[in-house]
This record gives structure tokens, C-alpha cells and sequence, in this order.
């Protein structure tokens, strides 16, 4: 601890000194690397909060508007960035009393669309189609298939950048209102922008406080690096890992425990690059000592710094940093930090932040399968061999193309403990194809570090596409083959196994 210390209070001199804080708030793209293309214009997250505040009056007057038309559900369909801050938001806050109840749906299961569909009243629901591009494939479909159910355009909002096709099809199709964002905001950045607040206004979250947080924490990033918050935090994250301690391990509050998810995106996508990254580890709950090795670095969020495991993991040697977080609606200002902090982060470790490129790999794998028409038998590995591999210092990826359910989600979260506790590395869990927009590049383009296990069992049902010559199912199972083909193509360890051979296997 006392050797991070040091080199924590070591990279602050150095980055007051050549005045990081500063540049970043002029928008020096040399920070980050020597051309401005995806740096330049993937900076306007510093000040969008700003903006957003002098239309948090009109956001809640829209949602007061859908409400008033008898609209009960909302279920935006949108994938990482235009998916996680809004999940976030609904999770922690609730739904508002009168308004709208927020639905996420980031998947291509077809088991998961379908259930999540016949829980709802479609007379009574709004679709919110989100995309920064306009061309998410899986948006896309999630569109294609509402239409047909629901071809009404009043009952349809668009979340989009100016000039996008998805732009156009809100006005071709009447769209009840089409949201042009910003354009100078990647995704992952975008949780303060329209991204994040037209969901989260039409599920009741009252923006002015929120955004009021995030404005008095980039004041605070104005500071000298010595003094700022978010200049602190990247200082830190970036020194852990390049110490060996790149495994960021979160405890959150349980009010806010979705919080992680977002920030995994926001820390995996955008240092997870050239061979180097820092790994988010959220949802594997504490454990003791003796189950961890001495690559992890320790975030507690407000009251989850006090318990007692926390204390016994500092004493034994692990570095822990305390984040205050009093109430729900501090979570704007926290935004702001990390995002902050990893642009921080970024500079230390030498990537751009705002690039994913190792991304599009396991785009065109899934394309290239269905463009052959069927989905190609895999070769799944040997999980037993690959159990034999891991190493002090990797992590485990359970990968998971199953529905993201309670029930689900349990059963993986057994597996996972019981990893860490047999091997004693980090484990992260991602449900997919929602994980590739998120953890994605950080598996592809990260340290090879990472053991990945596929978690694929066949969908109870399946669902045609509406205008495409492929359903859900064989979407799925395409971005599953896809993805593990990118994986290989990197030389990453990465087997397939089913949800019970997993639950089975013999991890020592």
C-alpha cells in the first residue's frame, strides 16, 4: 500500500506539473495521442451536463405529456451507452409516482425479448429506440419487431446523433418526438446527455438536483491535480495498474449497486486497449483475505466503506479508497468524477479513451456468419485445460448468451464465488451481447490476462425479425460465434460450455 501511495502522490506532482486538469478542459487531444480524430470530438461530455440542465424543465413537461396520454411503460432499446446510465437511473431511483416505469432491453434473446414484452400492456407502452449511430444492429431489430406489433408512431421516441438513419426514420415515421444529442459525446460518456435523461425523466427522476451534483463536481475537476477529485481517482486507477493492481474492485451500497455497471463500461471500453487496461470487477461480493491476490485495488461507495470486511482487507494489505455517496441523487457528481478519472487514467496509461477499437472484430465475425446463412458448429475448448492455465494475476470472464434473469443471474454469481475462492483471481460476469458493447474491447484489446467461458444454452422459443432473413435466435447465436472466433483470433484463452457444465466443473 505504501508503494502505491507513493506512486499515486508521485503521478499527481507530475500531472499538476505538466497541467493535465487543465488541458483536458481545453480539449488538448495531446494527451491522449498525436492526432485529434476520436479525442477532438469526444470531449463535449465536460460541459453537456450544463446544457442539459436549462432543458430539465421541458424533459419532465415531455414525460408528464406521455403520462397524461395513458402510458404506463416505457422500454427503451438500446445497447451499452444508450442502455446502462438509464438502467442506473431506474434502478437507484424508482419509478416516479405517475410516471412511467422504465423497461430496459439490451439483448437478442429471444426468451428475454418475449418475456419481457408479455409483461407489458403494448397499448399502454412507449417505445425509446436509442442508438448514436442510428445502426445498431440490435436496436435496429428490437424497432423492426415493435413496429409490427405496434405501428403507431406517437408511441415512439428516438434517442439519437443529428443526421443519423435513425434520425430520419423518426421523422419518416412520425416519431411522437425524435432527441438529437450532441454529437461530441461517445456513448459511454453519454449519461448526462439525452442519452441518459429522457429515459430517467420519463421514469419519474427529477433532473435538476442530479445534473446540479454533476455541475458542482466539474468545478471541482477545474481544480489543480493536487486538489481535484477526479484528477485523484485517475491518478490512482491508472497507478494501480501499473503497479499490478488493475483489478478495480467495487463495493457499492445496495440502493446504487447497479452503479457498477455502468461504471465497468465506462473504465473496460475505454482503457481495455493495446495490451494494457484496467479490469472492473463488480458484483463479486467480499470476501476474505485469503481468497485475493495482490493485483486488486479496492472502491467502496459511501456506507459499504464501514463494514468490517473492508477493514480486515486494508489491514491485510489491500489498497481501499473511500468515495462518499450520501444520496441517490449524488450519483450525477459521481458521473462526472469517473468519467473525469478516466480520462485521467487514460493519459497515465498512454490510450485514448474515447476509441474502441477491437470492438468492430467481433462485428464482423457475427456479420460474416449470417451472411453465410447458417451459424457454423465451434469448436468449444477444453474448460478443464483452461481451469489449468489461470495464474496469479488473471481473470476469469464468464460470458453468459442466457437470459438476464434473477434466477440466472444467481446461478452465475455462485459460479463466479466460488472461482475466486478456489483460484484466487478476479471474476467478472457479463450477460450477452449486452457485455460487447461494454467489456467487449477490454477482452479483445486488454492484457492477456483474461480466461473467457462462453455460457450458451438454447433459447426455449425464437423470434423472427421483421425485413430480415434471420430471427433473434439465429442472431444470438451468430454474435456468440462471432465473438468467440474474435477472442481466439487474439490468442485469448476462451472456451463454450453450457450453464449446468459450468455449475459442474471442478475448479481445483
Amino acid at each position: 500500500m505504501s508503494d502505491l501511495r507513493a506512486a499515486v502522490e508521485s503521478r499527481i506532482a507530475t500531472l499538476s506539473a505538466a497541467g493535465v486538469p487543465g488541458r483536458i478542459w481545453e480539449r488538448d487531444h495531446t494527451l491522449w495521442g498525436p492526432e485529434p480524430k476520436e479525442i477532438a470530438d469526444r470531449l463535449g461530455w465536460l460541459t453537456v451536463h450544463d446544457e442539459m440542465r436549462g432543458r430539465a424543465g421541458e424533459l419532465a413537461d415531455f414525460a408528464r405529456g406521455c403520462a397524461s396520454d395513458g402510458l404506463r411503460w416505457a422500454v427503451l432499446a438500446g445497447m451499452g451507452g444508450s442502455s446502462l446510465a438509464p438502467e442506473v437511473f431506474a434502478a437507484s431511483f424508482g419509478a416516479g409516482k405517475g410516471l412511467l416505469e422504465l423497461v430496459v432491453l439490451d439483448t437478442t434473446h429471444p426468451d428475454q425479448i418475449l418475456f419481457t414484452l408479455r409483461s407489458l400492456d403494448l397499448r399502454e407502452t412507449l417505445f425509446v429506440i436509442a442508438s448514436k449511430s442510428g445502426t445498431t444492429a440490435e436496436t435496429r431489430s428490437h424497432f423492426q419487431y415493435f413496429w409490427e406489433q405496434v405501428p403507431d408512431g406517437s408511441r415512439y421516441v428516438a434517442i439519437t446523433d443529428p443526421g443519423t438513419p435513425l434520425a430520419a426514420l423518426a421523422e419518416e415515421r412520425g416519431f411522437r418526438r425524435a432527441f438529437l444529442n450532441p454529437p461530441d459525446i461517445g456513448g459511454r460518456y453519454s449519461a448526462l446527455s439525452f442519452f441518459g435523461l429522457v429515459p430517467a425523466a420519463l421514469a419519474g427522476v427529477d433532473l435538476e438536483p442530479l445534473l446540479s451534483g454533476a455541475n458542482e463536481m466539474a468545478e471541482a475537476c477545474k481544480a489543480p491535480a493536487g486538489e481535484n477529485p477526479g484528477a485523484q481517482l485517475g491518478a490512482w486507477m491508472g497507478e494501480g495498474a501499473t503497479l499490478g493492481r488493475d483489478k478495480l474492485t467495487f463495493a457499492m451500497p445496495e440502493k446504487v449497486a447497479s452503479f457498477g455497471w455502468w461504471i465497468e463500461q465506462l473504465i473496460a471500453e475505454s482503457t481495455g486497449k493495446r495490451g494494457t487496461g484496467i479490469v472492473p470487477v463488480e458484483g463479486e461480493a467480499l470476501g476474505p483475505p485469503g481468497v485475493y491476490g495482490d493485483d486488486r485495488l479496492l472502491v467502496t461507495l459511501g456506507r459499504a466503506g464501514d463494514g468490517p470486511i473492508v477493514g480486515w482487507l486494508e489491514r491485510s494489505g489491500t489498497p481501499v479508497l473511500r468515495l462518499p455517496l450520501d444520496h441517490v441523487v449524488d450519483l450525477g457528481a459521481e458521473m462526472f468524477r469517473w468519467e473525469f478519472a478516466t480520462a485521467v487514467a487514460g493519459a497515465v496509461l498512454h490510450v485514448n479513451p474515447f476509441d474502441q477499437p477491437d470492438v468492430q472484430s467481433a462485428k464482423d465475425a457475427t456479420n460474416r456468419v449470417l451472411s453465410s446463412g447458417s451459424v457454423p458448429e465451434v469448436e468449444p475448448g477444453d474448460l478443464g485445460e483452461l481451469i489449468g492455465s489461470v495464474r496469479p494475476g488473471d481473470y476469469v470472464a464468464i460470458q453468459a448468451y442466457v437470459p438476464r434473469n434473477a434466477q440466472d443471474a444467481a446461478r452465475l454469481h455462485a459460479v463466479r464465488q466460488r472461482i475466486r475462492d478456489e483460484l484466487r483471481v478476479a471474476t467478472t460476469v457479463g450477460f450477452g451481447p449486452r457485455f460487447l458493447h461494454s467489456t467487449g474491447q477490454l477482452h479483445k484489446g486488454g492484457p492477456n490476462t483474461v480466461a473467457c467461458i462462453q455460457v450458451v444454452d438454447p433459447p426455449a422459443e425464437d423470434l423472427a425479425i421483421p425485413g430480415e432473413a434471420f430471427t433473434f435466435g439465429t442472431l444470438l447465436a451468430a454474435q456468440a460465434a462471432g465473438d468467440l472466433e474474435a477472442l481466439r483470433a487474439r490468442g485469448r484463452r476462451a472456451v463454450r460450455v453450457s450453464l449446468e457444465a459450468l455449475e459442474a466443473a471442478k475448479w481445483n
